[in-house]
């Protein structure tokens, strides 16, 4: 039996998970665009170290208060399986949504030289990289799903990598989660994205992660219990 969380707790770590994720995954593309001036392909290597080792860290710390989240398309399918309610599931979304749009402004304070303002809507245009978001959700969700069905003592290190690696081998850079793409809309940079397509960026993840929930619950679940077969 899993011990009553406080969901306060929960909110707090799942409102600074967030945060801390976004300020990686624009901050490390702004650091060695305008800082160091390094190339497009250089810089999304290391963002995807920076993300990937951030991610690890984020999980494993926050992992035994909220479950860590930080992602509305995880929080849909533990909702699907009954892991949390429909209420903390809504709190979870607006804590996570605000975390990620505050760690844009977080990340272009720390760059004010080189940005000059909190928020800047984005013009990236990406287009070109829908189908790739539905394959990074697809991927993310069904290994959360099968790494907590595991019971793997690894999934903070999992995790980080499976995404670390998705985002240099999805035509999308895998955001693979609403907040980011909303909190990515703020920022006219090269991590940033136009609103046309982050809300477009959204319903690909929803269709992925949707996608990988009816996968996982057809092939591996059991057909009486939840996550790790305990419901």
């Amino acid at each position: 039996m899993v011990a009553k969380r406080d969901l306060r707790q929960e909110l707090v770590a799942e409102f600074l998970g967030s945060m801390f994720l976004v300020m990686a995954a624009i901050s490390s593309m702004l650091f060695f665009t305008y800082v160091l001036g390094s190339s497009k392909s250089v810089a999304i290597v290391a963002n995807a170290l920076s993300v990937a080792f951030v991610l690890c860290v984020l999980i494993e710390m926050f992992g035994p208060v909220s479950g860590a989240h930080f992602n509305p398309a995880v929080t849909l399918v533990m909702l699907l399986e009954r892991k949390i309610g429909a209420r903390q599931a809504g709190l979870f979304v607006l804590v996570q949504t605000l975390g990620g749009v505050i760690g844009t402004a977080l990340t272009h304070l720390m760059f004010w030289r080189e940005i000059g303002a909190l928020f800047l809507v984005s013009e990236n245009v990406r287009s070109y990289a829908y189908f790739g978001e539905v394959i990074g959700t697809f991927i993310l969700v069904l290994a959360i799903l099968m790494l907590v069905k595991g019971k793997s003592g690894h999934i903070p290190m999992m995790v980080g990598f499976l995404v670390g690696g998705q985002l240099m081998a999805t035509s999308s850079t895998m955001f693979a989660n609403p907040q980011v793409t909303i909190a990515r809309m703020l920022t006219n940079t090269a991590s940033g994205i136009r609103p046309v397509d982050g809300f477009v960026f959204i319903l690909m993840q929803m269709i992925g992660a949707l996608l990988a929930y009816a996968v996982y619950r057809f092939v591996f679940a059991k057909a009486e219990g939840g996550l790790d077969g305990s419901n």
